[in-house]
Order: structure tokens, then sequence, then C-alpha cells
């Protein structure tokens, strides 16, 4: 609205509509103007007031009487008086940064986990040692960080004891959980293995209910009816099917489903950023994983199948191992990272289009084999992922 406002005594004079399509000028100019402010007997709204700008205010006119320009809106309007509040430039290029960094974290992550998964494969056709190629893909990951930390590419964390008492049982989650996808792709189909993984929901909702008492919306459980038959038809049909590659996917659905659990109760109020937690959380895995990995394959086990492997493929099984291992820490690296720029609803979509571009694209260089039954059983089990992340929110 627009009103007239003498300075001498700073009483209304007049009142009037605001012209359509008249934008507020900033957001401190905003003055409250209350409701029962009369304009020569008119009452000129029943809410209170507020001044968007005030044109002439201070100014004075010799031998004319000085009077100053106010526009106001009316209070509780979603668009006052039709008005529109528009973004500066500023705010805008912002939040167009913002959505180009989340869509290059993404692609970066798609990218690297695929590569991953494709050398990880290669390298375990060649070198059935799981517990050696999960070794390895912690120790580059940890050496590739102290050497940032050495020559401050990255900032080193700060962290103590406590820090580290409550990353213990993280670490030894992942582990598990690395250590059983690794074994589960060792045996089976990297397609398969993924479409298993894809179920890791269900264990989730199944161990905060029974374990944790937690309770959950009616959709998010009925979200798990598509999750766990898709998983369940596709299994049954798979043309390759090995027991040890299903268990090793279903105890990895198990162990990173704790690994969250154990995160989000123990990382509250730490400091420590998604980069270098999950830095530090390599290499207490990578303490954890050394001995056991020595117990259950060994030295000379390795050095029989390094010498089998460089004999049947050549130095570029060196290539192979050396990807798989960085490309595992790349990867990984940047999901946290993505996760500390966007919500858990976004990075669980994320997740779920990772997997479907992960199974697609070792279809097509592994040449596997997939039955129209099988291919709709995964189908079936990735919608009811998204229809998880989107119930759950």
């Amino acid at each position: 609205m627009i009103s007239s406002i003498k300075q001498s005594t700073g009483s209304f004079t007049r009142c009037d509509f605001l012209p359509r399509r008249q934008r507020c000028v900033a957001k401190s100019d905003v003055v409250s103007v209350p409701s029962s402010a009369n304009v020569q007997g008119f009452k000129c709204s029943a809410k209170p007031l507020y001044i968007c700008s005030v044109e002439g205010f201070g100014s004075r006119s010799i031998g004319s009487k000085s009077s100053s320009v106010c526009r106001a809106y009316e209070a509780e309007r979603s668009q006052p008086l039709d008005l529109n509040i528009e973004l500066s430039d500023q705010e805008a290029r912002s939040e167009a940064a913002q959505k180009l960094k989340i869509g290059i974290y993404f692609a970066t992550w798609w990218a690297l986990n695929v590569v991953f998964n494709i050398y990880n494969k290669k390298v375990l056709n060649a070198f059935p040692y799981p517990w050696l190629t999960s070794t390895l893909s912690l120790a580059t990951g940890s050496l590739m960080m102290l050497i940032s930390w050495a020559v401050r590419i990255a900032e080193p964390p700060k962290t103590d004891l406590d820090f580290w008492k409550t990353l213990f049982p993280v670490a030894v989650a992942h582990t598990i959980g690395h250590v059983a996808a690794t074994v589960s792709m060792s045996k089976v189909a990297v397609s398969f293995t993924h479409i298993i993984k894809s179920g890791e929901p269900a264990f989730s909702v199944l161990v905060s209910r029974f374990l944790l008492g937690e309770t959950f919306p009616v959709p998010v459980y009925f979200s798990l009816l598509p999750i766990i038959g898709g998983c369940a038809l596709a299994a049954v049909t798979e043309l390759n099917f090995n027991m040890t590659g299903f268990m090793g996917a279903m105890i990895s659905n198990l162990a990173f489903v704790f690994r969250n659990i154990f995160s989000k109760r123990g990382m509250k109020g730490k400091s420590v950023g998604g980069m270098n937690y999950y830095a530090c959380l390599s290499m207490l895995s990578l303490l954890i994983l050394t001995p056991f990995a020595i117990a259950v394959e060994g030295p000379q086990m390795w050095a029989a199948g390094w010498q089998k492997a460089i004999s049947q493929i050549g130095p570029n099984f060196i290539w192979w191992v050396a990807a798989q291992s960085v490309f595992y820490h790349l990867y990984n690296q940047v999901s946290y990272m993505s996760l500390d720029q966007i919500s858990p609803l976004t990075f669980s979509i994320g997740n779920t289009m990772k997997r479907i571009s992960v199974i697609v694209s070792s279809i097509i260089i592994f040449h596997t084999p997939v039955q129209p039954i099988n291919a709709l059983g995964a189908a079936i089990a990735i919608l009811g992922t998204f229809l998880y992340s989107q119930a759950k929110q």
C-alpha cells in the first residue's frame, strides 16, 4: 500500500494500494506499522503493515509541503500484495554453484565406483585372494592420505584418544563389510553382488527395529517387500549362483548397517570432516584387517598366486592392482565428502543410482549372461530401495 507521511507530525494523510509487481527494495528496510493506524478516520488494514521502502524521506522543498511516499504491505501474506521478492544475483549464483558442486560430486562418485568394481573384478579373476586385495585397498588409501597430510594438500585432523575409541567399532564393522563384499565379488558376478547389496535398507530397518527398538512409519515397512522379493528373485534365477558369494554380500549388508549405527552414535559433536574421517577409518581398519589377512591366506599363498597372475596377465596385472586400490579409496572418499554437502535422502537416492550404473556397466563389460526374470528381480529390488529412501524421509 502507498501512504503519504507528513514529516512534521509523522501521521498518515492518505492510504492507497501499491501498484502490482512493485518489489520490496531490501529486507532491512522493512518497518512494522500497527494495524490500528487510521488514515483520516479510515482504517488501512486489519493486520499489521510493513514498510518496504520510503521515498523522499528527509528531503525538503522550498515553498512546498514536505512529504514522503511509503510503500507497505500486509503481514502474513505469502506474497505481500502480489509482490515477489527476488533473490540477488549473488545469491542466485551461489545456489547455482552449490548445485553444480553436488552434481560433480555425484558424477565423480559414480564414475570412480564403476572403475573400481571393474578393476577389482579383473584382479580377483586372476588373483583370487580377497583378503589381501582388501588389505591393499586400505593400505593404498592410508598411504595417500598420509602423504596428503605431510605435504599439506589436506589439513591433518585434530584427534584425541576419545576420537579413536569411538571410531574403533565403526572400523570393525567397516572392515567386515569391506572383506565380505570382496569375498562375494571373488565368487560371483559384480552385478549379482550389487543386487544383493541393494537389500541393505531391509537389514537397516530390521536391526533398528528388533535390536534398537526404533519404530518406522508403515510405508517404510511396505517398501521392504519389493526389496526382499526382488533380491530373492534375482538370487533364485542367478545362472552362476554361489553360496559363498551370496553370504558374503549378505554379511556385508549387515556389517555396513552396524557401521552406520556406530558412526551416528559415536561421531556426534566431532569436528572431523568427511575426507579426514574416512582416512582415519581406513587406517584403523587396516590395522584390524592385516593380521587376519595373514592368518587366513598368508604370504606363501600370495606369492604363488602373484607369480601365476603375472605369468598369465603380464605387467598389466600390477596396474590392475594399483588401480583397484586407488579407486577404492577415491570413491569412498568422495562419497563421504558428498554426505557433508547433501541431505541423507539425496545421498540415498544417489547410492541407488550408483548401484544401477555399476550393475549395468559390469554386465556390459564382462558380458554377464542375464535372464529376463533375473533382470526383473534386480529392477524390483532397486525400485524398492528407491521407495525406501522416499518413505524413510
